[in-house]
């Protein structure tokens, strides 16, 4: 049942409800404080992106051994390398000598190479596998400091005294990091059908061609609210919209994942998509990942959507393609789905210039945004772990 009382301001008269556990009853969104509290973005960095899988890169941009990129995520900085076995690894930006910041920024798009990991500040040095390498002759024979005994200095255990590791899986070339201890879900578990569907497409086959970063003016969440729906999208992509068939399109909603299906109305030749479908496919992974299977180009998209605070996130948007050499066309497809970007960054902080004035204290979700209901549900869930 929904009832006729949908939205709750701060006028004290309303109670803040939970977001309902099935869309077909009462369908509370989140209290619309959880958009703009700075503590509930200090809660998200432990309870969201240090529990769940995150997307840290693609594996494509560290083919060789020693090769490496770096990520700050909830906070937590870390090194995606590849190890001396051609492994993928990651592990903790941090010195196990007194906690220093090793490695300078390296993002995926500007990987470095090395052959060891050598923290600058007392030169500890790292095999690719994390183990303790070497350290310093003064330190070994601890001749500073004479109260020191020098035999429990020297032999220090390479394992014990090595880099802290994040565990890590992979969805093909795409690489997930989880910071828990004994993670609640396995990556195949949170990704479900998702990782199938995603192992069966030749992802490795294509070359990072274009990244953009940009800074929006809004908590993190709003945007992906945005993203989970195209009710929006005849009003405000009506571009966009002309070449599809809205009211064929489909929403599928799994544990932790949903996907946008949307069919386009002229059809391309099957050499001009990377899946056989003649579909676009938007998955959204939880917490801030989605994967863009485009309909009308032989490549895909993924956007990460990362929290700077409470009132501000950077979308980092990657595209993928046969050849990182675009064409006139896939660079005019790139440029539409940025003008789509452009597009939904206006609306999302003009939505965001209404949540932080404080008048409503909470919205109600229509029966069809099965999609958002998910997205402020799995928040919830997070929140009260």
């Amino acid at each position: 049942m929904f009832y006729s009382h949908m939205t709750r301001w701060n006028d004290g008269r309303d109670e803040i409800g939970a977001v309902s556990a099935d869309i077909t009853e009462e369908t509370n969104a989140l209290p619309a404080r959880y958009f703009t509290d700075p503590d509930v973005h200090e809660m998200e960095k432990e309870k969201v992106f240090g529990r769940y899988w995150v997307y840290a890169g693609h594996a494509n941009r560290i083919p060789e051994r020693g090769d490496y990129f770096t990520r700050t995520i909830g906070g937590k900085q870390i090194i995606v390398t590849r190890d001396g076995e051609g492994d993928v690894r990651a592990f903790y930006n941090v010195c196990a000598h007194r906690g220093s910041k090793m490695l300078d920024d390296a993002p995926m798009t500007d990987p470095g190479s090395l052959g060891r990991i050598t923290c600058p500040y007392h030169l500890w040095t790292y095999e690719l596998d994390g183990d303790l390498a070497s350290t310093p002759k003064s330190f070994e024979e601890a001749t500073l400091n004479p109260d020191l005994d020098d035999e429990s200095v020297r032999g220090l255990d390479p394992e014990a005294n090595g880099l802290m590791e994040v565990t890590l899986d992979s969805i093909g070339p795409l690489v997930f990091v989880n910071f828990a201890d004994d993670p609640d879900l396995t990556l195949a578990e949170q990704a479900g059908s998702m990782k199938d569907e995603l192992e069966a497409l030749p992802l490795e086959e294509y070359e990072l061609a274009r990244r953009y970063v940009s800074e929006v003016e809004c908590n993190w969440k709003t945007f992906s609210g945005n993203y989970s729906e195209c009710d929006h999208c005849q009003a405000n992509h009506q571009d966009w919209v002309r070449g599809l068939e809205l009211m064929e399109s489909e929403l599928e909603v799994n544990d932790y994942h949903w996907i946008l299906h949307y069919q386009h109305r002229e059809d391309v030749e099957d050499e001009m998509r990377i899946h056989d479908e003649h579909e676009a496919k938007f998955y959204y992974f939880w917490p801030n990942f989605t994967v863009n299977m485009y309909g009308t180009a032989d490549g895909y998209g993924t956007y990460i959507i990362d929290p700077i605070d409470e009132g501000r996130f950077q979308l980092i948007a990657d595209y993928y393609f046969r050849d990182a050499d675009l064409t006139e066309e896939e660079e005019e497809f790139v440029q539409t789905s940025r003008q789509l970007q452009e597009e939904d960054f206006e609306l999302v902080e003009r939505q965001y210039d209404g949540l932080r004035s404080g008048a409503l204290a909470q919205a109600q979700l229509g029966p069809n945004e099965h999609t958002v209901h998910k997205l402020h549900r799995l928040a919830q869930d997070a929140y009260e772990a």
